[in-house]
């Protein structure tokens, strides 16, 4: 039997579960699985009834509900039209990553484990219930999960004994590196006015964006999001740091289907323009950040405390050893 093809869906609201499902998109690589990576509600829900395997990370948000990147797939599963066996030839599992201090723990990812089985799918493995409330942090269900869930497909997929996993600290080879997320609509700001008193502790602003050719709708009571940027002094910090020459230009393409979109970079791009406008330098290091340094660490002392997920800034060699390739791996983009 030949080698499965993974489809990795997410819904998330903070990033976490996105970043769970690119960490599985690259164990799965490191398997030699083609898979693709994305959002639930930028997935078409009618083509489950013809994928192989599925495996699904989703986060419950507020009381019980899904993350806004799932709800139309969420509403579209639970049609009470839908057939009972609709999707019997599928194989999947559900990994759910929740906060047990909420009533409704995991509601979502239990939820939809039910439902696909009411469907006819073939569920690998119980629903994965990852709880942030653990004294080892959602990791010490995330692990033995994971490690259950490529054993169930390992056994349905015998072929894949017969080629060996590529070790953690070997990088990826490039042709299988996984680009980025989409950009937003680059509005022109047109009208910026102060509407509350000068003497109003309280400054609010009257702004307007022209977005006449963006196709954009919206109604009242929608919210716009705008995206901040690096300050120059933290660019120039981090180039140093990482010993980037911030002016070097290069152009970003996607070498597979396997994640989520590109940035929508100008061609060609300079570091400075990618680390100012796109990377969040500022965000909290997620365990696959250590699990990708560990690929450029060349030091034995370095690669224990990597392994043990130790400071990044105990890391000089490694963070040296950096090339812009893989910037987008390592460092989330800025959010709005």
């Amino acid at each position: 039997m030949s080698l499965p093809s993974l489809m990795v869906l997410y819904g998330s609201q903070t990033g976490t579960a996105q970043d769970t499902a690119q960490r599985i998109g690259r164990q799965a690589q490191r398997r030699h699985l083609q898979n693709q990576v994305a959002p639930l509600d930028d997935y078409n829900v009618a083509n489950l009834i013809s994928e192989s395997l599925v495996l699904i990370v989703c986060a419950t948000t507020g009381q019980g509900d899904p993350p806004d990147n799932m709800k139309n797939f969420w509403r579209f599963l639970f049609r009470k039209s839908l057939p009972a066996g609709s999707l019997c030839q599928l194989d999947c599992a559900v990994l759910g990553l929740g906060d047990s201090s909420y009533p409704k723990f995991n509601f979502v990812a239990k939820k939809l484990h039910k439902r696909l089985q009411q469907l006819g799918a073939s569920m690998l493995l119980p629903v994965g219930l990852a709880d942030d409330q653990h004294d080892l942090g959602p990791d010490a269900v995330l692990d033995p999960w994971l490690a259950s869930f490529w054993d169930s497909v390992a056994a349905m997929y015998p072929s894949m004994n017969n080629m060996a996993t590529l070790p953690n600290d070997q990088m990826i080879p490039q042709d299988q590196c996984i680009p980025s997320q989409s950009f937003p609509y680059p509005a022109r700001m047109t009208f910026n006015q102060r509407v509350s008193h000068p003497s109003h502790y309280q400054e609010v602003r009257l702004i307007e964006f022209d977005i006449s050719d963006s196709n954009i709708v919206y109604n009242a009571g929608d919210v716009v999001a705008m995206r901040p940027c690096n300050s120059p002094e933290d660019v120039q910090e981090f180039c140093q740091l990482l010993r980037l020459d911030p002016e070097a230009q290069f152009i970003l393409k996607a070498n597979n289907s396997s994640a989520v979109p590109l940035l929508g970079l100008p061609e060609p791009c300079t570091v400075r323009h990618l680390v100012e406008q796109h990377l969040n330098m500022a965000a909290v290091p997620r365990r696959s950040f250590f699990e990708l340094l560990l690929c450029f660490s060349t030091t034995e002392l370095e690669k224990e405390k990597l392994e043990e997920f130790s400071s990044a800034a105990d890391f000089p060699h490694t963070t040296a050893a950096l090339t812009v390739d893989h910037l987008l791996d390592l460092f989330p983009q800025i959010q709005p």
